[in-house]
C-alpha cells in the first residue's frame, strides 16, 4: 500500500531546490532548511528538521543514482513539510525491523525520522508508470494543538 501523499499546509509559502547528487547534497539541504526555518521563526523546529533532511537527502544519496536530487519545503505558521524527490522509485524507504538489531545497515535512520516528524511517508510520482519518488516528513509546532 502506497503512503498517501502529504497534505500541503494551508497558507504556506512554497520551497525548492535542486541538489546535485553529491557527498554535499545533506549539508546543503540541512543549511536550505535552516534558513527557512530562521526566517519563519521556526527555530523550534530547526534541530528536527536538520536530522530529518539530512536522513531522507543522504538516503537519495547513497541508494539512488539520481543526478539530481528535488527538495520542496512548505512554511506556515504551525508547520513545516519537506519533499525529496529522486528518479528510483523501486527504492522504497522501509523501518528496520527492530531497532536493537545493530547488525543492520539500513533503515535505522528512518526510525528516527518517525520518531521525530509528526507525519511521514513516500509517494510514487509519474502516473501509471512511475519514474520518481518522494519521501516526505512534516514537522508542527508544539502547543499548537498538533502534535510533532
Amino acid at each position: 500500500m502506497t503512503p498517501a501523499a502529504p497534505r500541503p499546509p494551508q497558507g504556506g509559502e512554497f520551497y525548492r531546490i535542486a541538489l546535485p547528487n553529491t557527498a554535499n547534497a545533506p549539508r546543503i539541504a540541512r543549511d536550505f532548511v535552516t534558513s527557512l526555518l530562521t526566517v519563519s521563526r521556526h527555530r523550534d523546529l530547526t534541530d528536527d528538521a536538520r536530522l530529518c533532511v539530512a536522513e531522507v537527502v543522504t538516503n537519495a544519496h547513497r541508494h539512488t543514482r539520481t543526478p539530481r536530487i528535488q527538495l520542496y519545503a512548505t512554511v506556515n505558521r504551525k508547520q513545516i513539510t519537506v519533499s525529496v524527490a529522486d528518479n528510483a522509485p523501486w527504492f522504497l524507504p522501509a523501518l528496520a525491523p527492530s531497532p536493537a538489531d545493530d547488525q543492520l545497515e539500513c533503515g535505522r535512520g528512518l526510525l528516527l525520522l518517525d520518531r521525530l516528524a509528526f507525519a511521514w511517508g513516500w509517494t510514487l510520482l509519474g502516473g501509471c508508470t512511475p519514474d520518481r519518488k518522494a519521501v516526505w516528513f512534516t514537522l508542527a509546532r508544539t502547543g499548537t494543538g498538533e502534535l510533532r
